[in-house]
């Protein structure tokens, strides 16, 4: 069986760290935390997992940091996670499989990462790099979102690695270490362009995110998927600088990158919904429960676009429109993906008196 070493990068993680380790027992053969200066109790818990607690200087770049992780390695095969990051007893077992009879055939396996509501239900989910041969060309890129790009042959699984943030990390690091490297005359590559667009947007500077992101779409270097989310954040800068026409122009030419996805189908739905035009929001929510889910594009994926989501919506349209008994059947569909929820269940009782 081919080995595995597990590569963390941490700091100040005594709350979760010992979690994530327990998670994940039996899957690694090797574990390497790579500390980047942590001042409580973090190395302290992982020399009881291993005694390879290394120190890092922390650089602003975090693939520096994980490729650090990696250089030590002695593994077959790398694996990443983070502390705040969990294995659900049925994803161990389904992780076990993947190295029982994946390995070695597999350059990079894709697993899915995952957050999760109080309900268990998954509220956002997308495939990462999860496990990869250890060899020098698949290595870590990008100061913030590194990546490490898929090459040879690409397996995935259904696995999953569960993200449980207990604490608030630091809102303005990433816009920090971008405007760092804009300051030091580097180039940002299109996905660290793409992502300091959205750190411009989630800081409220709505018009540095319009011209960054709007530079980004016309030079045209980026992925598929960041242009088809860059449409999406850069709707939502026009939505709060009150320019409804250019909020509408952007989500409309995500469809030059690809087909509809159910999330912007949702977007323009929404669109409509809030200018009262409700049938111009009926088609766009319907075509959202048209749109196939693929969770295998790398897209960050809304499960309840694809059901939950445009089913209430729709039955907000129609009992705006007058029309009960379609509202009431849209509640139920809706109810059909979540049966318990409070709403679902509110409306029913509305419709029932």
């Amino acid at each position: 069986m081919e080995t595995i070493s597990l590569c963390m990068i941490v700091k100040n993680e005594e709350a979760v760290l010992e979690r994530c380790l327990n998670s994940a027992r039996g899957i690694w053969d090797e574990l390497i935390v790579v500390d980047t200066g942590s001042q409580d109790r973090t190395r302290e818990i992982a020399a009881r997992f291993t005694d390879q607690v290394l120190s890092f200087p922390w650089q602003d770049d975090f693939s520096a940091a994980r490729n650090a992780s990696f250089e030590r390695a002695s593994g077959s095969y790398c694996m990443w996670l983070d502390a705040d990051d969990v294995l659900l007893p049925e994803d161990r077992d389904a992780f076990l499989a993947v190295k029982e009879q994946d390995l070695p055939e597999a350059d990079v396996v894709m697993a899915r990462y995952q957050t999760l509501d109080a309900d268990g239900t998954p509220v956002l989910s997308y495939y990462r790099e999860r496990i990869v041969r250890n060899v020098p060309w698949l290595r870590w890129s990008g100061a913030v979102h590194e990546a490490i790009p898929p090459l040879g042959r690409v397996v995935y699984t259904e696995a999953a690695v569960t993200h449980r943030k207990e604490r608030p990390g630091d809102p303005d690091r990433n816009l920090r270490i971008l405007e760092g490297l804009r300051a030091s005359g580097r180039n940002l590559s299109p996905r660290e362009q793409f992502y300091y667009g959205r750190e411009l947007y989630e800081h409220g500077r709505y018009e540095d995110a319009v011209q960054e992101l709007e530079l980004f779409l016309t030079v045209g270097w980026g992925w598929r998927e960041n242009n088809l989310e860059a449409c999406r954040v850069l709707s939502a800068c026009y939505s709060a600088l009150h320019r409804p026409r250019c909020a509408l122009r952007a989500l409309l030419e995500s469809l030059a990158f690809d087909s509809p996805r159910a999330e912007i189908c949702c977007d323009l739905g929404n669109f409509f919904l809030e200018r009262e035009d409700y049938r111009s929001a009926i088609r766009w929510y319907e075509q959202a429960l048209s749109c196939t889910r693929d969770d295998r594009s790398g897209a960050f994926v809304r499960p309840d676009c694809y059901g939950y989501l445009p089913a209430m919506q729709l039955c907000v349209c129609y009992h705006r429109l007058g029309e009960r008994e379609q509202a009431a059947a849209w509640n139920e569909r809706a109810g059909a993906f979540r049966p318990d929820d409070p709403a679902v269940l509110r409306n029913r009782a509305f419709f029932a008196g």
